[in-house]
């Protein structure tokens, strides 16, 4: 790897004062709005205040925070790089966002929000029982300690790739700052320093899409040349599993992994809740999709600008980066370089990612660690009278942990993408199908749920480890270039090639083993297969071991969700399909003024018996109309 050169001229280029200086304004923003909050809420004692901002927050930072926690480094970095590899398929992922969008904000935010918890672990123990919210909660904190190291890593190596400085000072740097002003001021902090990144990271975007279009000679030249070249495509519907970006491959599989992200995970869970009425999480959750829309959509963008400037000269194979996750700090190099700031303005953008990610993550773990492990299993006085200074204890702790995460990480090879979006799915979809099936099937009992579990965290884990070990053939990035690469700039000959054999018919496979064909299955449908197994094998052995009967379960546990999707379907069809699920008039989220923060005196909705549960289209929880 040449760091720092431009590919162009093999003129070196280093981070000026300006771009420093930029870059350093984020850091000591992010640090000085936790030292804010520190200071105006050092009075307050409650735990709640810490992990979820007493319940009083507004829904625009909400909602930006929404969009900056899982548009991280990982997406920044990774999606331009997939674009240019493999072309715009991946843009069918909005499709898969909006679907989860709508399903978190109507099928689960509604019974997290009315059951008043910090983790969202414990509906699994008020549903299935304590050994279920444990060993749910232990997958959990492992897979967001692993995708936290992904995130740190990622724009630490986007730092190295544009300034030469040492991979491990960054993500030193990183952590540390990341770690010391989630400590400081909790929710509130992560929630106000997520809305100031969202905003750092579109203007990066930005500029690296405005100057690296013109640099083309204009976008519209640049998506010609692109689609000379075969990136651009959109019309691909295959129905095969193992086609790695479909149609129905991004946006039905990706919208199970999404739906994860959104509906179930721990660290979104928390920030809907932090709004003091459901209604208002359920506008947050909606007005957080344009920014996904807008992150995505300019990404894939300079996904297809940088392929063309790269077209006829491919880094990776001309020797300047070593791997495609390295070409957008290249390309900036090259298009916004000789641009005193606009440098530091997108490494601010990259760290912003992973800084949203990153903060998140420790917020919700610090919340998991002390209401499922240390106030259930010992402690719980300590934690009433000292709970704020245990959660950041807490934080101290797991910021150290994740950082060593990231230095194992850091030691992998690939696209970012695609490998942290395939390890995420497969503990993933478990975890989802443990709350589908508890929220949906109300015939799941205790032991059919931690049983469909390990049966799916099993199979899952076979799954991606045999595609990981095994490596069958079968994927092949679109080709690449190095006609008019300038090998004098850098002091390299081209390199000598031996022409490959010729091969006539159809490659032999007869001696493959039958399962690479499975091993081949496209990392977006982990989740959703994963998901899948848990519910079936929860839902098989709840009857063989004497299944719930739906009219004993609480109904604030389940979501009506034939009521949510088709409202418009008259009483007479939608009753039997609750399964027998009594949604009695005490259930507080049936009507808009049951939405009260708690303490507040309840409503009784108007025209509802214990026997029967009516949609009220505008005011109605699961209304699908906002």
């Amino acid at each position: 790897m040449v760091d720092g050169y431009s590919i162009n001229t093999g003129e070196k280029r280093t981070f000026g004062t300006v771009d420093y200086v930029l870059f350093s304004l984020m850091f000591c923003a992010s640090a000085a709005i936790g030292f804010y909050h520190a200071y105006k809420d050092r009075n307050k004692k409650k735990t709640e205040d810490f992990h979820l901002g007493g319940r009083k927050m507004h829904p625009i930072p909400v909602s930006l925070s929404l969009s900056a926690t899982f548009l991280s480094a990982l997406t920044l970095l990774g999606t331009p790089s997939e674009i240019y590899t493999n072309g715009t398929m991946f843009y069918w992922i909005i499709i898969a966002m909006l679907i989860a969008t709508a399903g978190a904000a109507h099928i689960f935010l509604p019974v997290f929000y009315n059951l008043n918890k910090t983790s969202c672990f414990q509906y699994l123990e008020m549903r299935f029982g304590k050994v279920t919210r444990t060993i749910t909660s232990i997958l959990f904190l492992i897979q967001t300690l692993v995708y936290m190291g992904f995130v740190l890593y990622a724009p630490s190596l986007a730092f190295e790739a544009v300034t030469g400085v040492s991979l491990w000072g960054c993500m030193v740097g990183v952590a540390a700052v990341c770690t010391l002003y989630t400590t400081l001021g909790g929710l509130k902090t992560v929630l106000w320093t997520d809305s100031l990144q969202f905003t750092i990271m579109i203007a990066g975007l930005l500029a690296v899409l405005i100057e690296g279009s013109k640099s083309t000679g204009g976008f519209s030249n640049a998506w010609d040349i692109a689609n000379d070249n075969g990136r651009i495509k959109f019309d691909d519907f295959s129905f095969d599993p193992k086609t790695r970006h479909s149609v129905w491959t991004v946006a039905i599989g990706g919208s199970f992994f999404w739906l994860y992200l959104y509906g179930i995970n721990q660290a979104q869970i928390q920030r809907a809740c932090s709004l003091p009425t459901l209604r208002r999480a359920q506008v947050a959750m909606w007005l957080n999709f344009p920014g996904l829309l807008l992150i995505v959509t300019l990404t894939v963008l300079i996904g297809i600008v940088m392929f063309a400037f790269y077209s006829q000269c491919h880094p990776v194979k001309f020797g300047i980066v070593n791997r495609n996750d390295q070409l957008l700090p290249l390309f900036v190099l090259d298009t916004l370089g000789t641009i005193p700031g606009l440098s530091g303005v997108f490494i601010a953008c990259v760290f912003s990612g992973g800084l949203s990610t990153i903060s998140s993550g420790l917020n919700a773990m610090s919340a998991v660690l002390l209401e499922d492990f240390i106030k259930p299993f010992c402690c719980g006085s300590v934690v009433k009278k000292h709970g704020i200074l245990l959660s950041k204890i807490l934080v101290l702790v797991i910021g150290a942990i994740q950082f060593g995460v990231a230095v194992l990480i850091s030691r992998f090879t690939g696209l970012i993408l695609q490998f942290s979006y395939s390890m995420y799915s497969i503990t993933a979809g478990p975890i989802f199908g443990l709350f589908v099936a508890g929220m949906i099937f109300p015939w799941t009992n205790k032991y059919g749920a931690p049983i469909g579990f390990l049966v799916s965290l099993a199979f899952m884990c076979w799954l991606g480890l045999g595609s990981l070990i095994e490596k069958p053939s079968g994927y092949k990035p679109l080709p690449t270039y190095t006609t008019a690469c300038n090998w004098t700039a850098i002091g390299k000959s081209p390199p000598t090639t031996t022409p490959a054999p010729v091969m006539t018919g159809s490659v032999d496979t007869t001696e493959e083993p039958i399962l690479y064909d499975f091993y081949r299955m496209s990392y977006q449908w982990y989740t959703g297969l994963g998901m899948i197994i848990c519910v079936f094998v929860s839902v098989i052995v709840s009857f063989l071991t004497g299944y719930t009967k739906p009219s004993t379960i609480d109904s604030q546990l389940m979501c009506p969700i034939f009521d949510v999707m088709f409202p418009f379907l008259p009483e007479g069809v939608r009753k039997p399909l609750r399964f027998g699920v009594v949604y009695d008039k005490n259930k507080k989220y049936m009507t808009e003024d049951d939405f009260s923060p708690p303490g507040e005196k309840e409503k009784v909705p108007q025209g509802v018996n214990n026997h029967s549960f009516t949609v009220d289209n505008e005011n109605s929880l699961y209304s699908t109309n906002l």
